[in-house]
This record gives C-alpha cells, sequence and structure tokens, in this order.
C-alpha cells in the first residue's frame, strides 16, 4: 500500500501539468458527459416518437435529477477534494476515513430524497411549472426516474472519488456502460413496446443500476487507501468537512433547480400571453438548458480532472504546479466555451432538429432561446474552473457565493424584472445577464487567490 501511495504521490508531483490534466480531464469529461447525456438521449427519442409534450413534460421532471446530482456531486467532490488534500498532506487514516463516510452519507440522502419526491410527486411537479397537459406525460415519466435516484447518486459519487483515486478511465467505463443500455433500451421501449415517456424512465433506470454496479465493485479496489468496516460509519466531523468541501458543487448545480423551476413558471405565465402559448416556451427553453448542460458537463470534467492535481500540490505546498494546473485548465475551458457558442449562435437550428419533427412557433422560439439565453456562454469556462479551484484550495466560502451568485443573486432578479417590460422574451435575457455580472465577480476572486499564491510561492521560495 505503501509503495502505491508514493507511485501517485510522484505521479502528481512530478508529471509534466499538461500531461497529468489530459490524463484525468478526459475521462472526467466523458463521464460527466455521459451522465448528461441520459436525459438529452431521452430528449431525443421522446421528441421522436411521443412529441414535444411528452419532451415538455421531461423538463417538467428534469429539476428533481439536477437536484439529485446536486446532492451527490457535493457528497462525491467534497469526499474526492478531501481524499486528494489529506494525501497530499500524508494523511492517508483521514483520507480513509472520508471515504468511506462520504459512501454511507450519499446512500441515507439518496433514500430518503427518492422517498420525499415520491411521496409528494405532485406538489412538486407543480412547483416546477406542470401544466394541466403536460402533468400526465410527466407523473408516468417522474415516478420511474424518482425509484432510480439512488442508483443514479451512489454511482456519481463514488465516480467522484473515484477518479481522485487515481481511476479516472475506470469511472469513465462506469457511466459509459450504463449510458450504452441507455441508448440501445430507448429505441426498444419506445418505438418496439409502444411504452412513451414510461419507456424512456425504464431504459435510463436500467442503465443507472448498471453503473451503480460496477462503481460499488471498485470500493474493495482504491488505489490509495484499504477501505474497512470502520471507514463506513459516520462521523459528524468527517461529513461536515465533506459536505463543506463539495459545498460549492451543490450550490452550483442546486441553483439550476431554483433557475429553471422559476423559469419554467415564468416562461408558462408569460408564454401564455404571447404567440408561442405556454407549452413551446417550457418545452424549447428546456431544451436549450438541457443541451447547455453538455458545455458545463465538459467543464466540470476539466475542472474535476485537474482538481485532486491541484488539490494534491496544494496540499504539498507544491505552487508552482498549482499555477499551472489552474492556467492550462483555465485555456483549456474557454476553447471548449468558444466552440460552444459558434454553435448556439450560428447553427442552433442543426441542434433544434435532433429533439423531433417540429416547425412554425416552435422552431423560431427554439432558434431566439439558444441565441438569447447563450449568448454570454464563453464566460462560462472561467467562472467554473475558478468556482472548482476556491473549493480544492480550502476555500468554500468563496466558492460557494461565486456558485450562488450567478445561479441566484444575478439571475433572480433579471427574471423577475426583465420580463416585465420585454415579455416572454425577457426570461431569455437573464441568461447573459447573469452570465456577465456572475464572470466580473471570478475575476475579482481569482486575480485575490493569484496574487495570494503568489506571494505564497515567493515565501516559500525566500525560505528555502
Amino acid at each position: 500500500m505503501e509503495s502505491t501511495i508514493s507511485e501517485k504521490q510522484n505521479l502528481f508531483a512530478t508529471e509534466p501539468i499538461g500531461k497529468l490534466i489530459i490524463k484525468f480531464a478526459v475521462p472526467s469529461v466523458i463521464a460527466l458527459l455521459v451522465n448528461s447525456l441520459y436525459n438529452i438521449v431521452d430528449q431525443i427519442f421522446i421528441g421522436w416518437g411521443v412529441g414535444y409534450l411528452g419532451n415538455g413534460a421531461t423538463n417538467i421532471v428534469f429539476p428533481i435529477t439536477i437536484i439529485a446530482l446536486a446532492l451527490s456531486m457535493m457528497i462525491g467532490n467534497g469526499g474526492a477534494a478531501y481524499l486528494s488534500l489529506k494525501l497530499g498532506e500524508g494523511e492517508v487514516a483521514v483520507a480513509k476515513k472520508g471515504v468511506g463516510n462520504a459512501v454511507t452519507l450519499v446512500t441515507v440522502v439518496s433514500i430518503v430524497l427518492t422517498a420525499i419526491f415520491l411521496v409528494f410527486i405532485n406538489p412538486i411537479l407543480t412547483l416546477f411549472g406542470a401544466t394541466e397537459i403536460l402533468r400526465p406525460f410527466a407523473l408516468d415519466y417522474g415516478y420511474i426516474i424518482g425509484v432510480g435516484l439512488p442508483f443514479m447518486m451512489i454511482s456519481a459519487a463514488i465516480n467522484s472519488m473515484v477518479r481522485a483515486d487515481g481511476s479516472p478511465k475506470y469511472a469513465m467505463f462506469s457511466m459509459v456502460i450504463g449510458a450504452i443500455l441507455n441508448v440501445i433500451l430507448d429505441p426498444i421501449f419506445i418505438f418496439v413496446f409502444h411504452m412513451g415517456v414510461q419507456g424512456a424512465a425504464i431504459a435510463t433506470v436500467i442503465g443507472q443500476v448498471a453503473s451503480f454496479v460496477v462503481s460499488v465493485v471498485y470500493l474493495p479496489r482504491f488505489k490509495t487507501i484499504h477501505l474497512d468496516a470502520s471507514a463506513f460509519r459516520l462521523k459528524g466531523r468527517t461529513c461536515g468537512n465533506i459536505v463543506t468541501f463539495g459545498l460549492s458543487s451543490f450550490i452550483t448545480q442546486f441553483a439550476i433547480t431554483i433557475v429553471m423551476a422559476l423559469t419554467n413558471n415564468l416562461l408558462a405565465v408569460y408564454g401564455a400571453s404571447s404567440i408561442y402559448g405556454a407549452e413551446i416556451p417550457l418545452t424549447a427553453t428546456g431544451i436549450v438548458m438541457k443541451v447547455n448542460q453538455i458545455m458545463i458537463a465538459i467543464l466540470l470534467g476539466i475542472a474535476t480532472g485537474a482538481q485532486p492535481i491541484i488539490g494534491f500540490n496544494y496540499g504539498a505546498k507544491n505552487y508552482k504546479r498549482v499555477k499551472q494546473a489552474l492556467e492550462i485548465s483555465l485555456i483549456a475551458s474557454e476553447v471548449v466555451s468558444v466552440i460552444a457558442f459558434l454553435i448556439f449562435q450560428f447553427a442552433p437550428m442543426s441542434v433544434v432538429s435532433l429533439f423531433g419533427s417540429e416547425e412554425g412557433l416552435y422552431n423560431e422560439f427554439a432558434v431566439m432561446a439558444f441565441r438569447i439565453f447563450l449568448l454570454l456562454c464563453p464566460l462560462t469556462g472561467f467562472q467554473t474552473i475558478t468556482a472548482v479551484y476556491l473549493q480544492v484550495v480550502g476555500k468554500p466560502v468563496k466558492s460557494a457565493i461565486l456558485s450562488l451568485a450567478r445561479q441566484i443573486i444575478f439571475f433572480v432578479p433579471a427574471a423577475l424584472i426583465l420580463p416585465l417590460f420585454m415579455g416572454v422574451t425577457g426570461v431569455l435575457w437573464t441568461g447573459p445577464v447573469a452570465d456577465g455580472l456572475a464572470f466580473l465577480l471570478s475575476l475579482v476572486l481569482l486575480i485575490y487567490e493569484r496574487n495570494h499564491l503568489k506571494r505564497e510561492h515567493r515565501l516559500q521560495s525566500s525560505n528555502a
């Protein structure tokens, strides 16, 4: 075991940063993309097999999936950051306790969340903007998705820690196997057995169960720690540390739920008084948000790939490598964001057409939604990397503030004010307003932290 840890330390401490980030970020990107594609694949097949009302229903249910992912990322990313930092500090026993507690905690939380959702599904769907036309579809889809939440949450949390353990390819495989099953089973259940949205939900849950099984199999195979029964017994202080480290990830994801609930309700109200009606804005904007999640998944993949590298070297006080990892991550994220911007602005219809054969007002609103809502998406990459960086180097409060700023502090007031003057179009303009203001805040925070890092590096050099 000691030799394995030594090899890992040598890897993070000496291997070229660019090579390390590619090694860890690529599998992480693929794994998170696969997780996002579960809902996207459902939307595509439902769009062709059921129609845009089916897609509208999945958009209503989607926020509960985001809540589940927020909680699993808080625990999983918190456990992963804790593992990397403690290994860098040489505290292997403490790192082991963190991983075990994270697994137990996410299991308990997932079961509680599932029970709450299934018992209160009707008022929850109302909260997320369900209209009476969409409700029957949303119930058919939501009951089945709810049953699968524990499998998705436990798998996602474990995979974050598997990546931090130095096995990003295994984490990727866990997610990919589930996605492949989902893609194969979706058309069978929808087009062969004519099960509609229920078939899409069943295919999703089967894929999630497969990913869950593969993830759990890894637990006794951790390289850097040896998990025993004592590691899984919950300790308040350990759980508190895990939650603190993962708080930014939770806020980033959970805030999406608040944004979607508010946006859905505003779109229904202002859409009903426009030429588009309530259902078209709800469905089209939901697709825009889900497609945007693909870009977010890639950005988070880059960030989580860099996370163990930054965390280990920061814990080991190797500040030069921390700075290199941050810079490479920022450049990579901006390249991705700019490519996404070009697609959203100049080829939005090519994306819209993937989700079914619609025409007229639906296509008109969908194109407008892509171009307006995602107008400043190139700034998202900078903000995402900054938030994760602050989280990894032990500045969870600043990271949480930054994550909260874009989704809540800036977005909610804009969403409540702009539609009063611009109608349903004003709901779309809240996206670039929030992105622009959040970028300015992230720039200020990152400049301050980089100056702090430089001071630490100079002090370290002078004492050497």
